[in-house]
C-alpha cells in the first residue's frame, strides 16, 4: 500500500474537529500538521493531537512537515486566498462548503487546480452521506424510472446556535441560504441530474433582534425536466426532528445533542465576546465521529416516475407498484470518512470526483442565485452548471 497523504488542516473549530477522527480512522491519510490563529486553542490542539500548530499558512508551508494535502476548514472569507496559496504549493486541497463567497473567486480555484494539476474536492456537504448516495444509486438503477421532483426541508434553531459575525452576514458568506442552502442544493443537484436551468426563490430575515437571512423557500428548475424544492427555516419553532423520530443531523435522538432548542427572540441582545466564547467552548462537541443512526438533514423525498424514496432511520424507504421496501444501510463509517474516499480516490486516479470544484461552484451558484431572485423578485437563469458525472 502507497504511504497515506499527510494533511494539514487549516482552522481547527467544529468543522475541522470533525474531520480529525475520520482521518485517524482511514487507512489513506493521516493528520501531519495544522493551523489555528488563536494560541489557546492551538496549543490545546497541540497538547492533544501530538502534531505542530502553526499560526498561519504561510508559517506551515514555511516551517512544517512535508505535505500532500490540506483541509481547509476556516471562515468562508478565507477559503480562495488559503487554497490558492496551497495548491501554488503543489498541494490537494479539500475546502469547506460553500467553496467561496463569490463566483470569480470559485472560477480562479477551479482554474489554480487545473493548472497547477491537483485535485481541488469541496465538502463536506450532506450529499455525502449513505442515504443519499443510495438514493442516488436506486435512481440511476432505473428501478423507478426518471426522477420528477425532489424535495429538502429543513427546519431547526440554526439562527440562535452560537455564531461568529461572519456566520450571519451573506456579504462574508453567511445566512442559511450560503451555509445551509449548501448542503440543500448539493443533495438535489446530486438527485435530480446536476444542472439546474433557473432559480426562484425567497429569502427571510424574519428577526429584528438577529439580523441575518434565517429562512428562505427556493424552487429548482432543471435541464432534464426535474424539478426541486429547499425549504430551511432556522427560526428556532417547528423543528423536523419532531416527525424524524426525534433524530438529529447527524443521527442521535435530539436530546443528546447537548444543546437545549433556542426560540425566536429568546435571551434578547447578545454579548458578541461571550458568544464567540460559548461557540468555541462548543468546539469539538457538536458533530460526533459516530452514531447509531445514518445523518438525518431534514426531510428529503423523491418522487419518481415509478414511485418514491426517502430515508429513514437505518437507510430509505423505497415505494412502488408492489409497495414499500426497507433498504438498510450500515452506520459503521461516518460521512467524512466518506468524504476521504471520494478525495483519496481522486488523487490516487482510481475515480474521478463527483464533488470536485467545477462541482462545488455550480452549488455556489445556485446559492447566489437564489439570493439574487429573492432580491429581484424575479427568475434567475444559471450558466456554471454541469451533469453529474458517469
Amino acid at each position: 500500500m502507497s504511504l497515506p497523504l499527510r494533511i494539514g488542516m487549516l482552522g481547527m473549530g467544529n468543522a475541522g474537529l470533525a474531520f480529525v477522527p475520520a482521518i485517524a480512522r482511514h487507512p489513506e491519510f493521516e493528520l501531519a500538521a495544522f493551523v489555528e490563529p488563536h494560541a489557546n486553542a492551538r496549543l490545546a490542539a497541540q497538547a492533544k493531537y501530538g502534531v505542530p500548530g502553526h499560526a498561519t499558512l504561510a508559517q506551515l508551508l514555511a516551517e512544517g512537515p512535508r505535505l500532500d494535502a490540506v483541509c481547509i476548514a476556516s471562515p468562508t472569507e478565507y477559503h480562495t486566498a488559503q487554497a490558492l496559496q496551497a495548491m501554488e504549493a503543489g498541494l490537494h486541497v479539500l475546502v469547506e462548503k460553500p467553496m467561496a463567497i463569490a463566483l470569480d473567486d470559485a472560477r480562479s480555484m477551479v482554474r489554480a487546480a487545473r493548472e497547477r494539476g491537483v485535485v481541488l474536492l469541496v465538502g463536506h456537504s450532506h450529499s455525502y452521506d449513505l442515504p443519499i448516495r443510495k438514493m442516488r444509486e436506486v435512481i440511476a438503477s432505473g428501478r423507478l424510472g426518471g426522477v420528477r421532483m425532489a424535495h429538502n426541508w429543513c427546519f431547526t434553531d440554526w439562527i440562535y446556535r452560537p455564531r461568529r459575525p461572519d456566520e450571519l452576514d451573506a456579504r462574508q458568506g453567511g445566512g442559511v441560504t450560503l451555509r445551509q442552502g449548501s448542503h440543500q442544493f448539493d443533495i438535489l443537484r446530486l438527485l435530480c441530474g446536476g444542472e439546474v436551468r433557473r432559480v426562484r426563490a425567497r429569502a427571510f430575515d424574519l428577526d429584528r433582534g438577529r439580523r441575518a437571512i434565517g429562512a428562505h423557500c427556493v424552487y429548482l428548475d432543471f435541464e432534464n425536466g426535474a424539478v426541486a424544492t429547499a425549504v430551511y427555516n432556522g427560526y428556532g419553532g417547528f423543528q423536523t426532528t419532531e416527525i424524524l423520530g426525534g433524530l438529529s443531523e447527524w443521527g442521535f435522538p435530539a436530546p443528546e445533542q447537548g444543546w437545549s432548542v433556542q426560540r425566536r427572540g429568546a435571551g434578547g441582545a447578545r454579548d458578541a465576546a461571550a458568544e464567540l466564547q460559548a461557540k468555541q467552548a462548543r468546539a469539538g462537541q457538536v458533530i460526533p465521529d459516530q452514531a447509531p443512526f445514518h445523518p438525518f438533514f431534514g426531510i428529503t423525498l423523491v418522487s419518481c416516475e415509478g414511485g418514491d424514496i426517502r430515508q429513514s432511520p437505518q437507510g430509505l424507504q423505497v415505494y412502488d407498484r408492489d409497495g414499500v421496501e426497507e433498504l438498510r444501510f450500515p452506520t459503521d463509517r461516518s460521512p467524512r470518512e466518506l468524504v476521504l474516499d471520494e478525495w483519496g480516490d481522486a488523487i490516487r486516479g482510481r475515480a474521478a470526483a463527483v464533488h470536485d470544484g467545477l462541482w462545488g461552484m455550480a452549488n455556489l451558484e445556485v446559492c447566489l442565485a437564489a439570493l439574487e431572485s429573492s432580491e429581484q423578485n424575479a427568475d434567475v437563469a444559471l450558466n456554471e452548471q454541469r451533469a453529474v458525472p458517469v
